[in-house]
């Protein structure tokens, strides 16, 4: 156990400044995937149109074999048919991105990338002089958890676009959430930066809570491909059936990647974290029992951690299982994203318990 110490206000004002700045930058950066969206709209892409087209055309026509004489031997030329993806979707391309292919929407969309590094590193530094102001880390209530995890998010998508991963669809629903969080935390869920409680003295805070907060986001990351492979999958579902979708739908959808793209890459992350989930729910179980003499006893938070951990494992196992693969595994992972939701507001602003000391 550390001796508490006295708080710098002037560091305390500074992190203040550094978020309200954030917010600032993280805006430009919102209005400039906004025009990335709207300029790339300008250049008419349809591949997946085109691709589920061809697809209709051939299970409508039955797959003619045609023999060649080739040097006097007999060769099978066999028809190339667009198959179907393992997750239940069609094997179509990918779309351009947000930019849908116009140089001009591609280059508000650097500008908006550029934008959010920059954002990220003023509100990243804006957390760090929160932790100074105070000599511990920087998550020990819901408003430093919430900048925290801001930062956390963006930065799990600046990492992944920095490791060549063609995301850049994510960043505006990433910002628009962003700007919506930190809003959250300097108006209703704002304290003024102090000390912690003595059960909170711990270095199982900075293990415990800190990976709490990575899986979050990983997890909220995860449900924002989800969501966006529903809609494509309706969009392809009502191309293939012949339907035509609206202008907007048509505009927007046509530059994600293909739905089993997105279902995919919501899988990848989703699995990835969820070992680490595991260790958060062990890690705060352990130090539970060396701050309140037990390591499990199914206060609110520990219930809702553990219902989450189910619900993710009942993803994977329903992702990983034929016939559950797809839409119904899907909607599975948003019921698990949203226990974590629960688990992250619900139970700390509304539900009484042991973790009530962390305030809002």
């Amino acid at each position: 156990m550390t001796l508490a110490t006295a708080t710098n206000e002037h560091l305390a004002n500074i992190s203040n400044t550094l978020i309200y700045s954030a917010m600032a930058v993280y805006t430009l950066a919102f209005f400039a995937y906004i025009a990335e969206w709207l300029f790339g709209s300008r250049s008419k892409v349809a591949r997946t149109a085109n691709a589920l087209t061809a697809e209709a055309t051939n299970k409508a026509q039955a797959p003619a074999v045609t023999v060649k004489k080739a040097g006097g031997t007999a060769v099978l030329e066999r028809p190339k048919v667009v198959t179907r993806a393992a997750a239940g979707a069609r094997d179509v391309p990918d779309g351009p991105g947000a930019h849908g292919g116009d140089e001009q929407g591609d280059l508000y969309g650097r500008i908006a990338v550029s934008l959010t590094v920059l954002s990220f590193l003023v509100e990243f530094a804006g957390v760090l002089a929160r932790a100074l102001s105070v000599q511990r880390a920087p998550w020990g209530n819901m408003y430093e958890f919430n900048i925290t995890f801001s930062t956390v998010a963006v930065g799990v998508y600046l990492a992944l676009l920095a490791l060549k991963k063609n995301i850049r669809w994510l960043g505006l629903p990433l910002i628009t959430t962003v700007l919506l969080d930190l809003g959250l935390a300097v108006t209703v869920l704002y304290t003024a930066s102090d000390q912690l409680v003595p059960a909170l003295h711990s270095y199982w805070l900075y293990i415990h809570v800190s990976t709490a907060i990575f899986c979050g986001a990983v997890f909220y990351v995860g449900a924002v491909g989800t969501i966006l492979y529903l809609f494509k999958d309706s969009y392809e579902n009502k191309l293939q059936n012949g339907g035509k979708p609206g202008r907007f739908a048509t505009s927007v959808l046509e530059r994600l990647p293909a739905a089993a793209s997105l279902d995919k890459f919501s899988y990848r992350v989703n699995a990835a974290v969820f070992p680490l989930w595991t260790f958060t729910i062990i890690a705060g179980a352990i130090w539970a029992g060396d701050a309140w003499g037990r390591y499990w006893g199914w206060d609110p938070k520990e219930t809702w951690s553990f219902i989450t951990w189910v619900a993710y494992a009942c993803y994977l196992h329903a992702r990983a299982t034929a016939g559950w693969k797809g839409r119904k595994a899907a909607y599975i992972a948003l019921i698990a994203f949203g226990c974590w939701l629960f688990n992250y507001y619900g139970v700390n602003i509304f539900v009484s318990g042991k973790h009530s000391y962390a305030g809002v």
